[in-house]
């Protein structure tokens, strides 16, 4: 009987690295001078011509600041022609009303615009550049011409006690959805981890406002992603190891998800390689796919179809070994990592830990 692939749904196109900001909680790679040599338009549209051909649905069109490619309407047109359902994930500078209304005529469905806190001064000092007031003004821009609005927030020590007056914004601009994803801590995240990670009294308090605004709000999504550090069992990370996802990084290097690249595993590059084969054949997605290369205690867990062991990445980031269980899992024999970084974080809830170190722009780095 033939071994059948599952075919992805998503398609993660990572369009550059560049970035007008300096978030210290970005998870792009750190050797950001790596990914300079970025896909062509033709490039790209080839490999959406082949991802549709896999299976995928869904094109997501990020970065770093997916705005600063100046081809992006024609990759979104060539998307849209191809019948996916297009979503632009930016941080909305350089979301002119020209550029939005080419985006628009090009087919694009859908804009999830970042905010990193709900006051001007705040989110301006987390951004690492003056930016807040034109995010609110495109994120009014948006809704003015009838697209779908997603507001994204990434949480953390530093924010996650004005989620009440996050919510409060979100709902002033109208949006449709709003993502409230504490940080998962990779790249930069994971060098900031130490003023990053929040205590568990501001998780618990933050949960309380969610619940109570959900009531208030049923006609807005809130999604409330739990930082892991918290959690009894990991997340099913991208839905199972290429099951459902694929994540194309500037340079054509095909993922299994956007940390792959941190993993010691054989690099595959939609340069070299058609995307069929990469997601079908290639030994850095079939590493981790299914449930056979588990070591216990997952091998013999109830849990192991739900959340397939967990993250390939954080087990890697915290172990130094990806085929690890996932140290988030209560069962895990590496639990004491993460408890470890917990009872740092509660000793200190009230004060913010350390400094922030920012992302770095492409340019920076020689």
């Amino acid at each position: 009987m033939t071994d059948m692939k599952p075919s992805p749904f998503g398609l993660l196109a990572e369009l550059t690295y560049a970035c007008p900001l300096h978030c210290a909680y970005c998870s792009n790679p750190l050797n950001l001078a790596d990914y300079r040599d970025e896909l062509s338009t033709a490039d790209w549209q080839r490999v959406l011509r082949e991802a549709r051909d896999l299976g995928v649905l869904q094109l997501h069109l990020s970065g770093g600041e997916p705005l600063q490619r100046r081809d992006i309407v024609e990759i979104v047109r060539t998307g849209s022609e191809l019948g996916m359902y297009t979503n632009l994930i930016t941080s909305a500078l350089g979301l002119s009303r020209r550029r939005a209304e080419e985006l628009r005529a090009a087919g694009l469905d859908h804009v999830q615009i970042s905010v990193q806190a709900d006051e001007p001064a705040t989110s301006d000092r987390i951004a690492g550049t003056r930016s807040f007031a034109r995010k609110a003004e495109a994120a009014r821009m948006v809704k003015e011409l009838g697209w779908p609005l997603t507001v994204n927030v990434v949480l953390h020590r530093q924010n996650i006690d004005r989620i009440a007056e996050i919510l409060r914004l979100a709902e002033e601009l109208g949006a449709d959805r709003l993502e409230l994803a504490n940080t998962q801590y990779y790249g930069w995240a994971w060098r900031n981890r130490d003023a990053l990670l929040p205590g568990r009294g501001q998780i618990e308090r933050a949960e309380q406002v969610v619940r109570s605004e959900r009531e208030r709000l049923p006609h807005m999504e809130i999604i409330h992603v739990l930082p892991d550090y918290y959690s009894q069992y990991p997340k099913a990370c991208m839905g199972g190891w290429a099951q459902r996802q694929l994540t194309i990084a500037p340079n054509g290097d095909a993922l299994p998800c956007p940390a792959a690249q941190s993993l010691p595993l054989p690099r595959e590059s939609v340069r070299e390689r058609p995307l069929a084969r990469i997601w079908q054949e290639s030994p850095l997605f079939e590493a981790f796919r299914g449930t056979d290369w588990m070591p216990e205690p997952c091998r013999s867990c109830s849990r192991r179809d739900v959340d397939f062991g967990g993250c390939r990445c954080q087990a890697f980031q915290l172990t130094g070994d990806a085929a690890r269980t996932d140290p988030v899992c209560h069962l895990s024999p590496d639990r004491e990592l993460v408890d470890q970084a917990v009872r740092a974080a509660n000793a200190s809830e009230e004060t913010v830990r350390g400094e922030l170190t920012p992302r770095l722009h492409p340019r920076d780095q020689r």
